[in-house]
C-alpha cells in the first residue's frame, strides 16, 4: 500500500467588482477619513451602507456621515493572527456600532489581551497611514474615553471617487487525497495512469475516487489505462489566466483514456485550436519535473467513431 500523500495547497485569485454610487461614496469617504452610512425610509442609519433597504427593498441614496467613535456590541479574541489579517499581533474581532449608526461594523480592535475587551467598551477608528479607498483604510479600532460623536447629512461628493476594487481571495489548507488518489498520483510520477474498477458495475474510474459514484461501493482493484485516449468534448479558452504561461486561445478537453469509463480533463496542444474536434485521438506529453502530463497531442490515428465514446460525453 502506498503512503497517503498530503501537501499544502493554496487557491488564490483576484476578485474585481465595480461600485455603485453608495459603495463608491463609502470607500472614497474612508480614504478621506470620513465614515458614511445610509438612512432608510424608517429613519435607521446603516453602517456599512447598503444600496437597497433590507426591509422594503427600495433603493437608498440618503447618505449620512457618522462619527469615527462607537461602542463594541460583541467580540471574539484572536490569539493567532493569520497571513494578511489586519494586525500581526493578537487582537479582537469586534462589531462596533458607530455613534450615529443603528447597525454595527465588523473590524478588529487593537488590545493588549482579552481581559482588556468587553461588550459596551468605547472605541475609535485608527486610520491607516496610507489610504486607497478600501475597508483597510480603517487600520483597526482602539480604546477611547472621549465624548460620543454625532451624525450629519452628507452629499457623498468627493474628488477622484473610487469606482472599483480588486480583492484577493485566498484559501490556504493542507490537502490529503486519500488512498485511491495517492496511488493515482504515485503512478503518474512513473508516467503511468492507474484507475480503480467498481466490483459491481465493473466501470473503471480515472482519477479513482475510492468508491463507485454510481453503486456506492468501495473500489480497490487497480487498473492501468491509456496512455492514449479520445477527446469527448472540449472548449476554447480565450481569456489569459494570471500567472499561467499559456498563450490564448488554447483548448481544454475531456479525454476518455483507453480502458477508462470516466473522462478526465487536460489541455490539448500540438494542433491549432480550431482543428481540435470530438473523436480526436490523443496521447500525453510529459515534461521534466512534472508529476502529470503537461498536455495531450494528436496521435495521428483516425478519429474514434462517436458510438465508441458517446456514453462519456
Amino acid at each position: 500500500m502506498p503512503d497517503i500523500l498530503s501537501a499544502p495547497l493554496v487557491v488564490e485569485f483576484p476578485f474585481t467588482r465595480s461600485l455603485g454610487p453608495v459603495q463608491s461614496a463609502f470607500l472614497t469617504g474612508l480614504r478621506e477619513r470620513t465614515v458614511l452610512g445610509v438612512r432608510t425610509g424608517d429613519g435607521k442609519v446603516l453602517v456599512p451602507p447598503v444600496e437597497y433597504d433590507p426591509v422594503t427593498a427600495e433603493e437608498i441614496q440618503d447618505l449620512v456621515e457618522v462619527a469615527a467613535t462607537g461602542t463594541v456590541t460583541t467580540w471574539a479574541w484572536n490569539p493567532h493572527p493569520r497571513r494578511d489579517q489586519p494586525l500581526d499581533t493578537p487582537f479582537a474581532w469586534v462589531l462596533v456600532r458607530l455613534d450615529g449608526a443603528d447597525t454595527a461594523l465588523l473590524h478588529v480592535l487593537d488590545a493588549p489581551g482579552p481581559d482588556a475587551v468587553h461588550t459596551g467598551m468605547r472605541v475609535r477608528v485608527r486610520w491607516a497611514g496610507t489610504r486607497t479607498g478600501a475597508i483597510t483604510d480603517i487600520a483597526c479600532f482602539e480604546p477611547y474615553e472621549g465624548e460620543p460623536g454625532g451624525s450629519a447629512p452628507h452629499d457623498g461628493e468627493f474628488a477622484d471617487p473610487v469606482t472599483g476594487i480588486v480583492t484577493p481571495a485566498r484559501l490556504d489548507y493542507t490537502y490529503s487525497p486519500g488512498r485511491a488518489q495517492s496511488a493515482y498520483l504515485e503512478a503518474l510520477a512513473g508516467r503511468r495512469v492507474v484507475g480503480e474498477r467498481c466490483p459491481s458495475c465493473l466501470k473503471v474510474y480515472v482519477p479513482p475516487r475510492g468508491a463507485c459514484p454510481t453503486c456506492g461501493v468501495a473500489t480497490d482493484e487497480r487498473v492501468e489505462v491509456g496512455p492514449r485516449g479520445t477527446v469527448t468534448t472540449f472548449c476554447v479558452v480565450n481569456i489569459k489566466a494570471k500567472n499561467l504561461d499559456i498563450e490564448v486561445p488554447y483548448v481544454y478537453a475531456h479525454i476518455a483514456l483507453d480502458g477508462a469509463d470516466l473522462a478526465l480533463h487536460a489541455r490539448i496542444g500540438g494542433i491549432p485550436y480550431d482543428q481540435v474536434r470530438m473523436g480526436l485521438r490523443v496521447e500525453p506529453v510529459w515534461s521534466e519535473g512534472n508529476r502529470h502530463p503537461d498536455h495531450y497531442r494528436p496521435t495521428g490515428e483516425p478519429d474514434a467513431d462517436y458510438d465508441a465514446y458517446k456514453e462519456l460525453v
